[in-house]
């Protein structure tokens, strides 16, 4: 029953995060301005995140956009680590241990643990992802999932 609370706590904390997303992008249609925001935002009000991120499909390549945290890699290996999956997939990738992962691409070799949202553009086109880090094991659950994708669906309106 415990772990159910703190489901639903979590997810409380995410929705209302999204809400105040909402309110701060309406001062602009600037997707960069709106991705920025939301990294720094989800950062500082996640507890437990080390990275927390954009990577845009440009030219297709995933190249790093807004973030928050130690320095990034730029441009991701083509169809290689947890990013590129959800791309490939169009599915969210909530990922227990990094180093367990198939062609995990180690920006920040501290990084543990790992869940990667695909962002959908104007016609759902997908256009790139959120990815959000830890140094703890197993941090993210279904409630992280289903806070973040809420939280992205208001970048894309």
């Amino acid at each position: 029953m415990k772990r159910c609370m703190t489901h639903e706590r979590k997810l409380s904390r995410y929705l209302r995060v999204r809400d105040q997303l909402a309110d701060l992008v309406r001062a602009t249609h600037d997707p960069t301005a709106r991705r920025a925001t939301a990294a720094a935002l989800i950062h500082h009000k996640t507890p437990g995140v080390s990275w927390t991120g954009f990577y845009m499909l440009r030219n297709g390549q995933l190249v790093v956009d807004a973030y928050q945290g130690p320095l990034a890699c730029l441009v991701l290996a083509p169809h290689h680590g947890v990013c590129w999956a959800a791309v490939d997939r169009h599915e969210t990738m909530v990922v227990e241990d990094v180093h367990a992962f198939p062609g995990h691409i180690a920006c920040d070799s501290r990084s543990r643990s790992e869940i990667v949202v695909p962002l959908q553009g104007p016609g759902d086109e997908l256009i790139g992802v959120l990815d959000v880090d830890s140094h703890h094991l197993a941090h993210f659950d279904d409630a992280d999932r289903m806070g973040l994708e809420a939280i992205v669906q208001v970048l894309g309106t």
